[in-house]
């Protein structure tokens, strides 16, 4: 699943098209894993594995497994919410940094509640160059718990790397990240969610003049007008997306 890697555009028009799929199922709890080759990189580009339901967005929440811009690691899974949804480290059995506490998506922006993965390469272009690796989701009625291994990490789980027919989180070690329901109801503030992989050229975030990186060409919008070739690496190369309920 790629961006067009050859069309110069019009500035006038509606800009590069972006890309996405998206479940027709809606999952509560379950366990997802998802073996990755490849996710799109380069300038403006910002692409997400995640879960919501857009139709009852925000009270449905969102579970954002895999989410960045512009080839900047690492990578961030963040939970949005609406009020009344926080997190402490305190309370959360993680390997990975808690880097913002309120979930709550009328707060500092939409920025969530967010943690980062504490082992590399799990984003953009160096997790490309190892051939990418796995991303595992666990959401029960109590935690929303991810892990990460890279392609050629020795610690992946058998059942992980084999696609087996059933799993067991409990027997994979500690996660990167472990929401917990300590200070948020997740009852109130989770509901079903489809899964969702996507690309979105700049947009609020990749295309920011603030997050924008001075080592990209142009601005972000004349980049993905004027450079089609730049976006020849900008798709996914999914192996498999396995649901485990």
């Amino acid at each position: 699943m790629r961006a067009d890697s050859w069309t110069t555009l019009d500035p006038s028009g509606p800009g590069r098209n972006s890309v996405r799929i998206q479940s027709k199922k809606q999952y509560t709890t379950n366990v997802v894993v998802m073996d990755t080759r490849h996710m799109p990189e380069g300038c403006a580009t910002w692409p997400a594995f995640w879960t919501t339901l857009v139709d009852n967005w925000p009270a449905n929440g969102e579970i954002d497994i895999i989410e960045g811009v512009n080839d900047v690691s690492p990578n961030q899974s963040t939970l949005h919410t609406t009020s009344s949804c926080t997190m402490s480290a305190t309370t959360m059995t993680q390997t990975g940094n808690l880097v913002t506490t309120d979930c709550n998506w009328e707060v500092n922006y939409n920025s969530g509640c967010g943690v980062q993965v504490d082992k590399s390469p799990s984003y953009g272009p160096p997790f490309n160059a190892v051939g990418g690796g796995w991303y595992a989701m666990e959401r029960t009625s109590t935690h929303i718990s991810l892990w990460f291994w890279s392609r050629n990490d020795a610690s992946v789980p058998a059942e992980v790397k084999n696609g087996s027919g059933a799993v067991s989180p409990a027997t994979w070690g500690t996660p990167y990240a472990n929401f917990v329901n300590n200070s948020c109801d997740f009852g109130s503030h989770f509901g079903p969610e489809n899964i969702i992989i996507n690309l979105t050229l700049c947009g609020d975030w990749a295309g920011n003049d603030a997050i924008y990186p001075s080592t990209c060409p142009q601005t972000c919008i004349d980049h993905v007008n004027n450079d089609p070739a730049s976006f020849k690496n900008a798709y996914w190369d999914i192996a498999s997306l396995r649901v485990y309920e």
